[in-house]
């Protein structure tokens, strides 16, 4: 059985790593080489960095970036926030980045799903998907879930996947920052729904939240960001503790 992945998400903005609550209320928590650096040291099997910077000098930033994390860290590593085509992806992954995420884009326009695919393989397209909660079911939100749209969650991620999508990234925008646990029904529905690997995003804060995504949510991988960035659960003691729970990590 393939081992679980455990995978630290940096969100960037400024040439600095951010993390709010619900996508809001953003704080400064540190240097993202360093903080990939640090958390690939302490057992970290990939890295999630998001561009969150809305300006084209933002954006050239974002790349300097990538390079440089490229240059400080061996694990893999992807990499997103603003692809709108093929171009963008390919700066990011020439930079050195392994994998690319689309979400907001690729909602307003699907094609961009495979054409990423049909130039570099399924492989390396991730596609993230927000979504939260509506009286209607789960919904996507775009624009880091400032709009709602009226696309199914599940019904997505399946067209995703089928334009050639490699692994699907779902973050609930009910939980993201909450560290209150994962919607793990609806994660398992998505991992029987689609068959490439779901990462697992939004409201992790124990080792027990993330045993129950790996294990009831059936999720591949689990993506955290404030149990890391303020040290409320270090790496290695997070990989310990899913040990002693039964759960194949990589120590």
């Amino acid at each position: 059985m393939l081992a679980k992945r455990i995978i630290p998400c940096l969100d960037v903005t400024d040439g600095q790593t951010v993390k709010g609550v619900n996508f809001a209320s953003l704080q400064t928590v540190g240097d993202p080489v360093e903080l990939g650096a640090k958390y690939a040291a302490e057992g970290a099997d990939e890295l999630v960095y998001l561009d969150i910077s809305a300006t084209v000098e933002g954006r050239r930033t974002f790349v300097d970036l990538v390079a440089r994390v490229a240059r400080r860290i061996d694990i893999p590593f992807t990499v997103g926030g603003g692809i709108a085509s093929v171009d963008d992806a390919a700066r990011l992954l020439d930079a050195g980045a392994d994998k690319v995420t689309v979400n907001s884009a690729a909602v307003a326009r699907p094609e961009l799903i495979g054409e990423i695919a049909q130039r570099y393989g399924a492989q390396f397209v991730v596609v993230a998907i927000d979504a939260r909660r509506t009286p209607e079911g789960w919904r996507v939100t775009t624009h880091g879930g400032r709009r709602l749209t009226g696309r199914d969650l599940f019904d997505w991620a399946a067209e995703a996947v089928d334009r050639g999508a490699g692994e699907v990234l779902f973050t609930s925008m009910d939980n993201d920052g909450t560290r209150a646990g994962y919607p793990c029904e609806t994660y398992a529905r998505l991992a029987d729904r689609v068959p490439v690997p779901v990462i697992a995003s939004g409201g992790a804060g124990t080792a027990r939240h993330i045993a129950d995504v790996l294990t009831a949510g059936k999720a591949d991988a689990a993506l955290a960001a404030s149990i890391f960035h303020y040290g409320t659960l270090p790496l290695p003691v997070l990989k310990r503790e899913l040990k002693s729970m039964n759960i194949n990590v990589r120590i």
